[in-house]
C-alpha cells in the first residue's frame, strides 16, 4: 500500500460482470454468478433504463418560457439584432 499525501492508494484487482436481465413478477431479479462460489460476498448495482418522456407542452407554454427568458426584448431589439447580424455577412 502506497500513501499519496494524506490519502491510501490499494492496488486491487477485481472482477466485474455485466449481467442483462429481466424484471421477474413481483419486481425481483435472479442472477447466476458461475465464477463466484457459495457463501462469497458480491456488490450488486442496479441501473434502470432512462424512461424518456417528452414533456407536452402548448404553444403559448413555449412563448410564455422565452418572454420569462427575455422579458426586455421588445420587437425593436429583435429586428435591430437580426440587422446587426445581416450586417456582419456583408464584412
Amino acid at each position: 500500500m502506497k500513501m499519496y499525501s494524506q490519502y491510501k492508494v490499494e492496488n486491487i484487482m477485481q472482477s466485474a460482470l455485466r449481467i442483462t436481465t429481466k424484471v421477474l413478477p413481483g419486481n425481483k431479479i435472479e442472477i447466476e454468478i458461475p465464477e463466484a462460489k457459495e457463501g462469497d460476498k458480491v456488490d450488486v448495482f442496479v441501473i434502470l433504463p432512462e424512461k424518456f418522456e417528452p414533456k407536452k407542452r402548448s404553444v403559448l407554454d413555449i412563448i410564455e418560457e422565452s418572454r420569462r427568458r427575455h422579458p426586455s426584448r421588445t420587437a425593436e431589439d429583435i429586428d435591430r439584432q437580426l440587422q446587426e447580424e445581416r450586417s456582419s455577412w456583408d464584412s
